[in-house]
């Protein structure tokens, strides 16, 4: 299996989508979707789709005839994804695992992944999964964070929770950066049976107004919430204090805060 399912449960879909969707997410997801819908692509898979903020981005540019199915392993994360549709926009939403996709051998002519693969127990499963449900030719979009020095953000969180925990630190924010590996996912890639691949380095700058909305996202939005409870140490709203705070020092309000992720697209041979 990819993740618990019961990591992303109860408001952490939603302070996920409000507060860190707007700031990190959106706009490599229009990138992401721009790329993919080069190629036309009738049938689409996304993966790890979380709240549906690629999905919808996916939606708005690709052909109109398109049928885009969206997986994730959290269910309630796919429910705040659907509210975002209407029924009639042709997609369907499945709770599936990245490893072991429910879906037929070559059933897509695009498979996209953004910002799902570091959290994949089996990273080379996962693509040779993608492989297998794409077409001949199928195109592969997947997206990872790059290292904590280019995420400030990242780096700041988790100087942050050290802090309040010096002994038994919460790791999740580590997690999400823990997978700048340009070299040994373009062999696993190579592997699973991909060719024509184009690694791009993505760096952008996002201005944020609002710095504590972004703490919050970063404390409530993620199973770091589950992992500081779960110690009953400090309280929540003590660390997004703390967080904003480091935030607003590093980068001055209105803030503009540097990040940088590493896209790979590949064609199914």
């Amino acid at each position: 299996m990819t993740n618990d399912p019961a990591r992303f449960i109860g408001d952490i879909p939603r302070h996920y989508d409000r507060g860190l969707g707007p700031v990190i997410f959106e706009a490599y997801a229009e990138e992401t979707a721009r790329r993919a819908a080069l190629w036309a692509p009738r049938e689409a898979l996304e993966i790890a789709a979380g709240t549906g903020i690629l999905t919808r981005k996916l939606r708005d540019v690709l052909p109109a005839g398109a049928r885009l199915t969206a997986t994730d392993l959290n269910a309630p994360m796919l429910e705040v994804a659907r509210e975002k549709f209407r029924p009639e926009e042709q997609v369907n939403f499945d709770v599936a695992d990245a490893l072991v996709l429910p879906f037929a051998d070559q059933a897509f002519d695009a498979v996209i992944c953004q910002f799902g693969l570091m959290f994949f127990p089996d990273k080379d499963a996962a693509h040779r999964e993608a492989a297998r449900v794409l077409k001949p030719h199928g195109r592969y979009l997947t997206s990872v964070w790059d290292a904590p020095r280019y995420n400030p953000f990242a780096r700041i969180g988790v100087e942050v929770v050290e802090r309040f925990f010096s002994d038994d630190p919460p790791q999740f924010l580590k997690t999400p950066f823990s997978w700048p590996e340009i070299d040994p996912t373009k062999e696993a890639l190579i592997s699973a049976g991909f060719t024509n691949i184009v690694i791009s380095v993505i760096p952008r700058a996002h201005e944020v107004a609002d710095l504590r909305s972004l703490a919050v996202g970063f404390v409530f939005g993620t199973p770091l919430i589950d992992q500081i409870r779960a110690r009953d140490e400090v309280a929540p709203a003590t660390i997004v204090d703390a967080f904003a705070e480091r935030l607003t020092q590093e980068f001055g309000a209105p803030a503009r805060i540097p990040m940088q992720a590493i896209l790979f697209e590949a064609s199914r041979t």
